[in-house]
């Protein structure tokens, strides 16, 4: 799985074949614009973000937050958490059905402080509710 968190905003997520350098770099510049600040932690195969904008690191082995900078990962950590919370209740999932999974995952993160039953009625019946 792969994920990318805008600071307060909307997340993207991917189910990867792997985790190479080439894979997450090509999900990474399709979803991003150049020049934007990258949060990471020090996985290796993000050490070649810095030549598409600025790139920070955290490293997860020392602490959560850098001690120098203050730079944090912890909106995706929390999507994460909020993702694993949700499929507990599936008590599993098989690998074929799981990229829907998450993407169902994404759109409750991404809309949950929109009201679900007016989006529902406003994108199926064409009609919005008071």
């Amino acid at each position: 799985m792969f994920g990318l968190l805008e600071r307060d905003g909307r997340v993207y997520t991917k189910v990867v074949a792997n985790v190479s350098a080439e894979t997450l770099m090509t999900h990474i510049r399709a979803t991003t614009r150049t020049g934007s600040v990258e949060y990471t932690d020090a996985f290796k195969s993000y050490q070649s973000l810095k030549r598409y904008g600025k790139h920070h690191t955290v490293n997860h082995t020392t602490s959560l937050v850098d001690r120098r900078t203050k730079n944090y990962i912890n909106g995706i950590e929390g999507f994460w958490s909020f993702g694993k919370h949700i499929r507990y209740n599936y008590r599993g999932v098989s690998q074929y059905h799981f990229p829907m999974y998450l993407k169902e995952i994404e759109y409750c993160f991404n809309h949950c402080r929109d009201n679900l039953f007016k989006l529902f009625l406003q994108t199926f019946c064409g009609c919005v509710s008071p």
